[in-house]
């Protein structure tokens, strides 16, 4: 597998062992991570999650060592370092050394790593909704890409895997569709793209963003409301946004059939446009 690593001022081609006991980040999870993605050389929005690293770090208590422009100078740095052809992952990382239970921020060290990790199918994937919810904003630092949110989504995985599907939607605490577990959600109905509306259970994410602004320069209705279990049923279309995969459709939900449909494809297209003008080459 091609990878590469930054730590402490120097470029890896193994993947370094950096906690033990005593770190904060080992015991009481103070860690935060972004992903990017180096598509043959393409990064699309970039910028913006180096900056929500930063973002996140601050929420969970850490100080940031690095700008976002430092950020994403590095980053860019370490996909011209690996061969072109390939797809790879980009997870910037802070985490905290020092702390007793309240994480030391001037304790914050910094890793990257980026390494291959191919485009998944365009084929989509199937769904379930999920027994597990996504916490409210009192309950959980929901407001950053934190590790230590990630316990839940792995066991809402398991149980998609175990009923023979392959991602779960989760709602939150209100009963409320949120996002899949990998990514956001969106249904399409009568040609308008809807999605739920951020309620601080989940991250507004990058790419659903970028979509979401795409779509409506396009000329597509685009909502962000409360979306329940009954839309998700009643949908036209169901596809998901986020980093991995970028835009992918639903082909079947909680045992119903569904087909890439066009606002999926439009949604797809012109992601896929706008990120052919982000090389680093």
């Amino acid at each position: 597998m091609n990878a590469i690593f930054y730590y402490d001022g120097q470029w890896l081609n193994e993947n370094p062992r950096l906690t033990g006991p005593m770190d904060h980040a080992f015991w009481m999870s103070t860690m935060v991570f972004d992903g990017a993605r180096a598509i043959k050389g393409l990064v699309p929005d970039l910028d913006a999650h180096c900056r929500r690293l930063g973002n996140s770090a601050r929420s969970m208590m850490l100080e940031p060592t690095l700008e976002s422009d430092e950020l994403a100078e590095l980053c860019q740095e370490a996909v011209r370092r690996l061969p072109r052809e390939a797809d790879y992952y980009i997870r910037p990382m802070y985490f905290a050394r020092g702390g007793f239970v309240v994480p030391d921020p001037d304790t914050t060290d910094f890793v990257l790593a980026v390494y291959e990790s191919p485009m998944p199918s365009e084929d989509g994937f199937s769904a379930a909704v999920s027994s597990y919810r996504r916490p409210a904003r009192d309950m959980a630092p929901t407001d950053s890409k934190a590790s230590c949110l990630y316990p839940n989504t792995q066991r809402a995985l398991a149980e998609a895997a175990r009923r023979g599907v392959d991602n779960a939607a989760i709602l939150d605490a209100n009963g409320n569709v949120a996002e899949f577990a990998t990514a956001n959600l969106w249904i399409a109905k009568g040609g308008t793209a809807l999605t739920p509306a951020c309620n601080g259970t989940f991250l507004d994410g990058v790419t659903r963003r970028r979509v979401a602004q795409l779509l409506t320069d396009a000329g597509v209705e685009v909502i962000e409301t409360a979306l329940t279990v009954k839309d998700l049923a009643e949908a036209d279309e169901i596809f998901s946004t986020g980093n991995y995969g970028k835009v992918m459709p639903v082909t079947r939900f909680e045992g119903r059939g569904l087909e890439p449909g066009p606002v999926y494809r439009k949604a797809r297209s012109l992601y896929f446009e706008f990120a052919g003008g982000t090389s680093v080459f």
